[in-house]
């Protein structure tokens, strides 16, 4: 499961009311919540959140906050 899917599950979002809100496909919600290869676009990220009455900025730091910079020479 992604980090997507786990943020569904702990919200108990049904993905079908997903799908139908934002026009996406349950198949491509299904692949962005179970397969970890696929990779979620800016605008699909911004119409989940939206249908399942979040902040995308939440949402974003949800699925994305543990990523780091790398350092620079030091």
């Amino acid at each position: 499961m992604t980090a997507l899917g786990e943020f569904l599950a702990k919200r108990s979002v049904n993905k079908s009311m997903v799908a139908r809100r934002t026009g996406l496909s349950k198949a491509r919600i299904n692949e962005l919540s179970l397969n970890t290869s696929s990779h979620l676009r800016a605008e699909e990220l911004y119409l989940i959140a939206k249908a399942i009455d979040a902040d995308p900025c939440e949402v974003l730091n949800k699925l994305y906050g543990h990523l780091q910079l790398v350092s620079e020479g030091g």
